[in-house]
């Protein structure tokens, strides 16, 4: 399994094109420079009133399939 750590800085209004359909996924750099493709649904449980705003491991297969996506401390 891999893994990689994103930080992630989404303004509230940048979310709201996912909201509305505009957008499905989120493309991110990690820290060690690798491009994510993430679908935007996996971080709906981190939306607050300010956006996503955060460190995150993301856990993936060889196959390049989520296995996990937590907040980091």
């Amino acid at each position: 399994m891999a893994r990689v750590v994103l930080d992630i800085s989404l303004p509230l209004d940048r979310l709201q094109a996912l909201y509305r359909g505009h957008a499905n996924r989120v493309q991110v750099l990690s820290r060690d420079g690798r491009q994510v493709n993430l679908p935007a649904h996996h971080l709906r449980p981190f939306v607050t009133h300010s956006g996503i705003q955060g460190s995150f491991e993301l856990e993936f297969d060889d196959s390049g399939r989520l296995l996990a996506l937590r907040r980091l401390a």
